[in-house]
């Protein structure tokens, strides 16, 4: 949708953008939410990553510690790094500061690709 409307050209390509990573980012914090209080429901078909998946965001998250939220932006696999933030209890400040700049970043080199800068 970002893409197309970038395209389009009728609108502010800078609204757009943050339009795109206020709601990308609030989505994030809803699974960072899910991940902190409700990790106990992760078997449910409901909830929004696989446990596999989660077991791995985990695991690397771990590894590389907050600095993997910079992958939050991954269409897939993503959203794993927000819920493996709330289950590891990073705090929120520093959470919002890594995914709108994952999110954000990943916005910004589409509009620069449709835009015809990069």
């Amino acid at each position: 949708m970002l893409v197309t409307l970038l395209a389009l050209g009728d609108l502010s390509p800078v609204l757009l953008v943050i339009v795109a990573t206020v709601g990308n980012v609030l989505g994030a914090v809803v699974n960072w939410l899910l991940g902190r209080w409700m990790e106990r429901f992760r078997e449910r078909r409901w909830f929004p990553v696989r446990a596999e998946t989660l077991d791995r965001a985990t695991g690397c998250y771990r590894t590389w510690g907050r600095w993997s939220l910079l992958l939050s932006w991954a269409p897939i696999g993503g959203d794993a790094f927000t819920v493996a933030a709330g289950v590891l209890r990073e705090p929120l400040w520093s959470f919002l500061l890594l995914a709108t700049m994952a999110k954000a970043g990943c916005y910004i080199i589409l509009m620069a690709i449709t835009r015809g800068l990069l």
